[in-house]
């Protein structure tokens, strides 16, 4: 070859690299870390024959364009791999040459790029995957929007952030592995109760275990928890593993769980991973739907998903297509399904790419599947896919949260060169602001959010806004910023050569001028979406347009293009979604940008209007548009509370608006004067007792679905209470039914025969003992309670986490209290009930099922079939009342007794019939005899929220669902 044509070889592999950086193939930080290490600047001229490139590793380029070498006689072929001359392989890896180390990943970074060292790849199958895992590792290897703390990325890096570098493993939600107590066997309730020294639960599964044990699964989750970063983590993993990648492996993607530090020294465990390498493939449905799929309602089959794969591949790995085919037919591989919940219903698309997804499955039975949707989108059932198991991802734990911020500050600390102590000082104040929050610890439980703060202390230099609509305000003003700021090109020595202006001042506007417009464009854009989750698409026209409708720079108004163009380079407050479609980058965004909106516009009466005309369209822009008011004056909250909630409520049933308009008003009080309640001027505590009136009449009379009257119950609690929650209902005396009859198909032995029992007259707690009754005798009497303070919002929830000892001596000191406030006379005492007793305030004397009858019904009552995650404000259930007043006596927490169960957890010792003289109320038994608890709880179904179920749990443990309620009758008390 002449020595004009080795320049060439050089000076092309450097062209088709440009090219492979522009079809997003490899990225430009993998393209000058290529030169870098050969000694080229970006553009550089290209090296005379024989000279020596890269004087630190040594390396030459070779003539023909195909070989590097070291100038010892082994050489990187173009497959990356080293080989000495012949055939003999040079062992790279246990070399123990830094240099041969490096040599093997430039052998192989240049020929992931598309092997084009020396062209077209031809048909080797070998070299097209090589070429198409690279492009799947370039397409995944970076975390959107996480590296957009302006003065961590300098011009030569990338806006987003190695994944690699910041993942942390996932945890799920599921049906066996529900953060309950250990030994629970399924359908049965365990030992409820734990010592005090700790919660034993059985560890939630990762989501990578949960995909190593189901060959079809379904990965669910709300908005931001992951579900993308887990496909693309798993995808850049599998490829990574394929091309020998150091950070990107099999190594990271079963790195062992974080744990809490302890002082334990049992090295982690790595996450379970069986299948080895399968080749990945990716696919965005949202993409199959625009381009895969066709327009008309055609049925489809597995073949309509193969052929977009195929045509993903593009025109320079089309040969590749049936190599692919024919290995996921005979060996199998991972097909990922990325965003069913984004997939549009107009023309009955999710039916075909349903279709299409079960018949891809037949066709390909060699393969393991992944689909991703939000929790919300996927309960439709006709949604559903055949033979897929389910699993939800579980909120960041602490756990979790402080691995990623240390896993965060250590990659912002290597781009600012920040010593080590810098480095682990901001983190620790990152996390110290997460944990003095609530608000932000709610926040960061979102790992999108999460990453958004976590720029964000970096921005700030430490420090984070702790009101949610602060917190938002800064994140757009950071992406802004990111969006906004001027971007310089540069000529192949590095110098700048050319700055492209920002784009407010490329349009000639003020920057206020520009966020008006994308504040408008996101209320447009929010107001006209069709569906209530995700974010809207924006066409690029109606972008462009609004943009140039404000310009006053005559050039960018005649060049439309240029703008497109501008847009289509930068990543910020507005990121491509597709061909000419951009979006906000979470829905959170766009919903704050549209408050923003609406805060300037008709203030609060447009807002108002729409609240209550599409409630949970509106809700979440309507509390941000009161935080943002509220920072200008706290007038500005009250107007909206009393225009949200402007009457009083009906005696009959409420306009369903008037009730979503009264708990938003309750909410933006909530979240802006709960700290000046006690100052409320006097013109606007009408307006406040309005709101708890409505509050109020929500929960007793139980309107709005359940979840909805959780949060009512709980700002209730807060703005205040007026409830007599000490209310004590009489039980006449006389016979009713005990225990389990054969019509009730799910009765268990223990519960068995039904029989008649006779009882004196007694007075029960209508509502069982709350957080906040609990909390008055813990400060009296100086007793520990393993909750610690309770949260304001929680004070009318019922207390958890009692003993039966705990409860006994809430009992006695309760008898004492309210004989000197004269609630009960000398001789009356208060206690906890029998368990028949218990019983017969819960069912009546007929032998119903349930408190209200015997048909089961979800709506009245807080058990798992609600998934409410948590206890519940007692009294919001009003429809679960038993017959004589007694309310939340199904589900919500289980409730101890004062009856003893017997030493055997599975079998009691004391049967039925009842017999109040046997034994079985000896209040003095020892602690090692289990006493009855009775009611169910929100983590348990409706087999236990039955009036007869009856379980047994040693006295001196607690559980976080377990509670009480008091009877009061003559004295003595029982044996």
């Amino acid at each position: 070859m002449a020595e004009a044509g080795k320049g060439e070889g050089l000076q092309g592999l450097v062209e088709q690299l440009k090219q492979q950086v522009a079809q997003g193939v490899i990225t430009e930080a993998q393209y000058r870390e290529v030169l870098e290490t050969l000694g080229l600047a970006p553009d550089a001229a290209v090296l005379q024959v024989g000279q020596v490139v890269g004087e630190q590793t040594n390396i030459a380029i070779q003539g023909d364009g195909n070989v590097l070498g070291d100038g010892s006689g082994s050489r990187v072929n173009k497959s990356g791999a080293a080989t000495a001359p012949g055939v003999q392989e040079h062992d790279v890896s246990t070399s123990g040459s830094a240099f041969d180390q490096r040599s093997q990943q430039v052998g192989q970074q240049i020929n992931v790029a598309g092997d084009y060292i020396n062209g077209d790849p031809g048909t080797d199958p070998e070299a097209l995957c090589r070429s198409y895992l690279s492009r799947l590792m370039g397409q995944t290897q970076r975390l959107p929007l996480g590296g957009v703390d302006p003065q961590a990325v300098q011009e030569k890096c990338s806006s987003d952030v190695p994944l690699a570098a910041v993942y942390t493993a996932l945890l799920t939600r599921h049906a066996e592995t529900d953060e309950v107590y250990a030994g629970i066997p399924k359908g049965g309730l365990p030992q409820r109760g734990i010592p005090r020294g700790g919660l034993p639960k059985v560890p939630p599964l990762s989501a990578l275990e949960t995909l190593n044990r189901e060959k079809y699964l379904v990965l669910l989750g709300e908005p931001g928890s992951g579900k993308s970063t887990f496909v693309n983590f798993v995808a850049l993993c599998l490829a990574g593993q394929h091309l020998g990648d150091a950070q990107a492996n099999l190594a990271a993607l079963t790195t062992p769980l974080p744990e809490p530090r302890s002082g334990r020294e049992a090295k982690p465990r790595p996450q379970p991973w069986d299948h080895g390498a399968l080749l990945p493939v990716r696919v965005v449905l949202r993409d199959f739907v625009a381009r895969g799929l066709p327009e008309t309602r055609i049925p489809v089959d597995g073949g309509a998903l193969w052929t977009f794969i195929a045509a993903e591949l593009g025109e320079s790995l089309k040969e590749y297509a049936p190599h692919l085919k024919q290995y996921l037919l005979e060996q199998g591989g991972l097909i990922l399904l990325d965003g069913l919940d984004e997939v549009p219903d107009a023309h009955h698309c999710r039916e075909q790419v349903k279709a299409a997804i079960e018949g891809f499955v037949r066709d390909f039975p060699a393969c393991r599947f992944l689909v991703t949707s939000r929790t919300y989108a996927y309960q439709r059932q006709d949604w559903k896919l055949h033979d897929f198991a389910e699993v939800v991802l579980a909120p960041f734990s602490p756990v979790q949260i402080t691995a990623f911020v240390d896993r965060w500050y250590a990659h912002v600390g290597s781009l600012r060169g920040m010593t080590p102590q810098d480095v682990q000082g901001k983190a620790q104040r990152l996390k110290e602001a997460l944990e003095r929050s609530p608000r932000l610890t709610e926040l960061a439980e979102r790992p999108l959010l999460l990453t958004w703060m976590a720029s964000l202390h970096a921005w700030r230099g430490g420090s984070l806004p702790e009101k949610r609509e602060e917190l938002y305000a800064d994140a757009v003003d950071l992406l802004l910023e990111q969006w906004e700021r001027c971007k310089i090109e540069r000529d192949s020595s590095g110098k700048p050569l050319m700055e492209q202006p920002a784009l407010a001042e490329w349009l000639k506007v003020g920057q206020e001028v520009v966020r008006v417009e994308l504040d408008r464009l996101a209320f447009e854009a929010h107001r006209d979406q069709g569906t209530l989750e995700g974010t809207a698409d924006i066409p690029q026209e109606r972008l462009v347009g609004a943009l140039l409708a404000v310009a006053a720079n005559p050039q960018a108004k005649a060049n439309p293009l240029e703008l497109m163009g501008y847009l289509c380079d930068r990543a910020g407050l507005l990121v491509a979604r597709g061909e000419g479609v951009y979006a906000f980058p979470h829905r959170t965004f766009q919903e704050y940008l549209a408050a923003c909106h609406l805060t300037d516009h008709a203030f609060p009466s447009a807002l108002v209007e729409l609240l209550r005309g599409d409630p949970q369209r509106w809700r979440e822009a309507t509390l941000l548009a009161g935080a943002k008011a509220a920072r200008g004056t706290a007038s500005a909250v009250w107007n909206l509370a009393e225009a949200l909630c402007y009457r009083e409520p009906p005696q009959t049933r409420a306009v369903e608006a008037d009730c979503w308009g009264a708990l938003l008003a309750a909410q933006v009080l909530l979240e802006n004067v709960v700290p000046h309640l006690a100052q409320v001027a006097e013109w606007d505590a009408p307006k406040l007792q309005r709101v708890q009136r409505w509050m109020k009449a929500i929960m007793e009379r139980g309107w709005l679905p359940p979840v909805d009257r959780a949060l009512a119950g709980e700002a209730l609690a807060v703005l205040g209470d007026d409830r007599d929650l000490d209310t004590l209902v009489g039980v006449p005396a006389g016979p009713f039914l005990m225990g389990s009859s054969d019509r009730d198909e799910i009765a268990q032995d223990r519960e068995k025969p039904q029989h008649e029992v006779v009882l004196s007259a007694f007075k029960i707690g209508k509502y069982p003992v709350t957080n906040a009754q609990y909390w008055h005798f813990v400060e009296a009497t100086g007793r520990e309670w393993w909750w610690g303070e309770i949260r304001p919002e929680r004070a009318s929830h019922p207390a958890g986490g009692i003993s039966w000892y705990d409860a006994q001596a809430y009992c006695a000191w309760l008898t004492q209290v309210w004989r000197e406030e004269g609630k009960i006379g000398a001789e009356e005492v208060v206690r906890l009930p029998t368990e028949a007793e218990w019983e017969k305030a819960a069912r009546g004397t007929d032998g119903r099922i349930y408190p209200w009858g015997n048909e089961w019904d979800a709506a009245r009552c807080n058990t798992s079939e609600w998934v409410l995650d948590g206890t519940t404000s007692v009294g919001m259930f009003p429809k679960g009342a038993s017959p004589y007043g007694c309310l939340d006596m199904a589900g919500n927490v289980f409730e101890w007794t004062g009856s003893l169960w017997g030493k055997e957890r599975d079998k009691p010792n004391f049967k039925y019939p009842y017999d109040s003289a046997d034994g079985r109320e000896n209040l003095e038994a020892g602690s090692d005899i289990l006493r009855v608890m009775r009611g169910g709880s929100f983590l348990y179904d409706l087999a236990c929220a039955r009036c007869a179920c009856r379980y047994g749990g040693l006295p001196f443990n607690f559980g976080v669902d377990v509670g009480f309620r008091v009877v009061s009758l003559p004295y003595p008390p029982l044996r």
